[in-house]
């Protein structure tokens, strides 16, 4: 809970919280004119419109004031207390009652006017919501009874009776067409409009003295009715009543959403949005002459009970002498503001807007918050003030030594104000700093001056070469003075002129600088991954041309990419030369020369057969296999020299030496599998041959042959010449084998004999129905020998003509006589050109 004090020298109000929650209003004590007036009177009553405030007074008097508490006019209305001051919506009209019985009416701005004195306290007026128009000309007092006063026609007031017989009438509230009042009995609510008194809600706790604890009532909207009594709270809502239930019963009717109990004594009720502000008395049971501070509470109305939202207590002047009935809640629809009477002091609550919430979070060091709330505002707040408490933040956390965090929120705070950036620079080199607001710089258009960063690098140069290394990498190189930084890593170099970080650094330096040469020599140095990245980027081919080792040396596989790649700016023949001493590296370059294309490089092919033979000979064979331009003798005499049996007999059977290939197989390789697929490539009876005489006395060989010969050589020729009594391995399954090899040949032959039948009688039948087909025959066509049109020019006259299925046509005395054999003719043309003998399929004759 919140507890708000005085301050006699400035008249002023202060909060003090007892807890981390935000207190949702803020107070200020309604002073000028009406400090003035509370030191020689005491207020006994006050209405709030939105343009203006009226109050009145025990010494009977009226002021007027504005809403600042000056006072505007004075009105003498009695000598008296005034209980009651109602004004209408438009602010134009004012009632006023008095202790003494005295009622006025009357316009603020025209002379009409009521004046009537009655022989008893007036406790309350209250005049129609619509008093200015002429047709609303009513009001209501109450007394010891409820008195309408209406004006007729002839511009007299009428008096009625609206209720008596139960006591005073200490409160009434009028909206729209319903009027609510509280007497000693409890509350009623009158329909204007129909004349009829819709409801009664009694009283709960009737040992209270109605005139110590009066009744506090209040519309929230023109249908529901806030009631608090004692420590009783009552929300009762206005409803149409259906219409098959009237009978004679009035057309409305109320029903009590939510009704509870408080811990203290309501003096006022006021509607905030959904919820209620309440203004309790406190008393304390065990000593009846103890008075403590009056509480603003705002509470969440619920079905039963209530849920407090926040709790303020109010130190206002003289409280310790006041009773419930001294204290009055007045609000502004409008604008939300909330006005506690007591007869010494008027003090004001409003609802904290977000300058406020900004205030308070600073005030709890909550800065982080402080800041993203002036941000979510920055069209109300200006823009020096969200820098002022982002300034305020980042002090905050340079005292508690969160330098990163400080330097980070500089990005946002200091936003382009370079003079607040190097202040904050200076500020953390004072305390040791630098580090950390040395990533948060500004590096893009927006630059502080190049010694600022020099400053930083010089700092980071002498404590931390890694830190150093990270900032030339990231800060673009115009920020700073490259040769002067230049030559402060050069003189640090003499001291320690291995250190690899250092020499990096200095690379990147001169490459920024485009001395490329002496980046490139730094980095071939190192061995530095992105050499190759520095002459790919800067085109430095020429540079690299007596480097080449160092660069294979480094990494051979992205060196010989590279030189590959740029083929046109390093030729091959000045990359073997620099590799002419280092023939491991020169088979790497080569190697994969070839594998990019078997015909660039053809003339080194002679030697690269030394080369894969040397470093590769896993390759070799395919080498020799794809190359059509190595010689094959001198691959040869290699071959041999090293005893490579398989390269050998690849060789030998390139050359044509298939016998001595074989032979080399069998001998030395002792593998009959190679063997027979040697065989079986080369196709040749006289290797199957070489090769049955070879194995012949050899019994797993003959297992080999017996397995694979069946479907290249007659079985039988191996068969006949096993000696008797030879034990063969496995023989029985070779020989199942050979059996049902031979079974799939002549399956194999019947079912192709059947398909080439099949296909030929198909094809028959084919030929059959294109022949039996008739061939259009009219004056475009023209005869093969005298190349006149076929049908004469006279169809009367007699005519021969003779076409072949080649669909050649001839007149039957031009056709050469030598086309005819055993009796069929045939087209002399297709005859001569080798297509057919095109046999004759019509003969027209006329």
């Amino acid at each position: 809970m919140a507890h708000v004090q005085k301050n006699n020298k400035n008249l002023s109000l202060s909060i003090e919280e007892d807890s981390e929650e935000e207190p949702k209003l803020k107070y200020e004590r309604l002073s000028n004119g009406v400090t003035e007036i509370l030191q020689k009177d005491a207020a006994s009553c006050m209405t709030v419109h939105d343009k203006f405030l009226a109050l009145g007074t025990h010494f009977g008097k009226v002021f007027l004031l504005d809403i600042q508490g000056n006072i505007t006019q004075k009105f003498e209305i009695s000598s008296v207390k005034i209980n009651q001051i109602s004004l209408d919506e438009s602010g134009e009209h004012v009632g006023i009652c008095s202790e003494d019985g005295k009622v006025q009416v009357f316009g603020l701005y025209t002379r009409e006017g009521f004046h009537e004195n009655f022989d008893c306290p007036i406790k309350v007026v209250a005049l129609h919501p619509q008093f200015t128009k002429s047709n609303y000309k009513q009001f209501v007092t109450g007394g010891n009874k409820l008195l309408l006063y209406e004006r007729n026609w002839l511009n007299r007031w009428k008096t009625c009776v609206l209720h008596e017989g139960e006591g005073t009438i200490t409160n009434i509230q009028w909206r729209a067409n319903l009027i609510a009042w509280a007497n000693n009995v409890g509350v009623k609510i009158y329909d204007f409009s129909t004349k009829q008194r819709i409801t009664n809600v009694l009283r709960d706790n009737v040992s209270l003295r109605p005139d110590m604890y009066p009744c506090s009532l209040c519309w929230k909207d023109n249908t529901t009715l806030i009631v608090g009594w004692g420590t009783s709270i009552k929300i009762c809502v206005v409803k149409e009543r259906n219409a098959t239930e009237m009978r004679d019963l009035p057309s409305r009717y109320v029903e009590i959403v939510s009704a509870f109990e408080t811990e203290f004594f309501i003096s006022g009720l006021a509607p905030l949005a959904d919820q209620l502000v309440t203004l309790f008395f406190v008393k304390d049971h065990m000593d009846e002459d103890f008075r403590a501070r009056p509480r603003l509470d705002i509470i969440q109305p619920l079905a039963e009970n209530c849920e407090e939202i926040s709790s303020d207590a109010l130190t206002v002047r003289n409280y310790q002498d006041n009773e419930c009935r001294d204290y009055r809640l007045e609000h502004s629809e409008g604008e939300s503001l909330f006005y506690i009477i007591s007869p010494k002091d008027i003090v004001v609550a409003k609802e904290r807007d977000q300058d406020d919430h900004i205030d308070w979070l600073l005030e709890k060091e909550k800065y982080e918050e402080a800041l993203m709330a002036a941000e979510i505002s920055f069209k109300n707040i200006k823009r020096h003030d969200v820098q002022k408490i982002g300034m305020e933040y980042i002090n905050h956390l340079v005292k508690k030594g969160d330098y990163d965090i400080a330097a980070r929120k500089c990005q946002k705070v200091l936003g382009k104000n370079m003079e607040l950036w190097e202040n904050e620079v200076y500020r953390f080199k004072t305390i040791g700093q630098l580090k950390a607001i040395s990533q948060y710089l500004p590096r893009g258009d927006l630059r502080l001056r190049p010694a600022i960063y020099e400053m930083i690098l010089h700092d980071f140069l002498q404590t931390d070469y890694e830190g150093f290394a990270t900032l030339i990498r990231e800060w673009p190189g115009e920020l700073y003075n490259n040769m002067a930084i230049v030559q402060a890593v050069t003189d640090h170099l003499k001291k320690d002129p291995t250190n690899s970080t250092l020499l990096t650094t200095l690379a990147e330096l001169y490459t920024y600088d485009q001395r490329y040469d002496k980046a490139l020599e730094i980095y071939l140095r190192l061995r530095h991954k992105d050499v190759y990245q520095l002459i790919h980027r800067h085109n430095l081919f020429s540079s690299i041309e007596d480097k080449i080792v160092l660069l294979m040396d480094f990494d051979k596989e992205k060196a010989v990419d590279m030189l590959l790649d740029n083929e046109d700016k390093i030729s091959t023949d000045k990359v073997v030369e620099e590799l002419a001493d280092r023939p491991e590296l020169l088979h790497v370059y080569l190697h994969k020369l070839f594998k990019r294309d078997h015909h660039k490089g053809q003339k080194y092919h002679e030697r690269q057969i030394g080369l894969y033979a040397e470093y590769d000979r896993p390759n070799l064979l395919p080498f020799l296999r794809d190359s059509t331009h190595c010689p094959l003798e001198k691959a040869l005499e290699i071959c041999q020299q090293r005893n490579f049996v398989e390269e050998t007999v690849f060789l030998l059977s390139r050359m044509g030496n298939c016998r001595r290939a074989l032979q080399m197989i069998m001998e030395e390789l002792e593998d009959v599998g190679k063997a027979i697929e040697f065989a079986k490539e080369q196709d040749d009876a006289e290797l199957w041959e070489d090769l049955i005489s070879y194995s012949i006395d050899k019994p797993p060989f003959i297992t080999g042959l017996l397995n694979n010969i069946g479907t290249h050589v007659d079985p039988i020729l191996l068969i006949n010449r096993i000696k008797e009594g030879m034990e063969i391995p496995n023989l029985r399954d070779s020989l199942v084998k050979i059996l049902q090899d031979y079974n799939l040949q002549i399956l194999l032959r019947e079912g192709c004999k059947k398909i080439l039948v099949a296909d030929s009688l198909s094809l028959l039948q084919k030929m059959h129905r294109t022949q039996m087909r008739g061939v259009r025959v009219d004056e475009e066509n023209i005869c093969e020998s005298c190349h006149a049109t076929i049908l004469p020019s006279d169809m009367a006259k007699s005519f021969s003509v003779v076409v072949f299925h080649c669909r050649h046509m001839f007149h039957k005395e031009c056709l050469p006589s030598p086309g005819t054999f055993h009796g069929v003719q045939f087209c002399n043309i297709c005859s001569a050109k080798r297509r057919g003998p095109g046999s004759g399929i019509l003969e027209m004759k006329k």
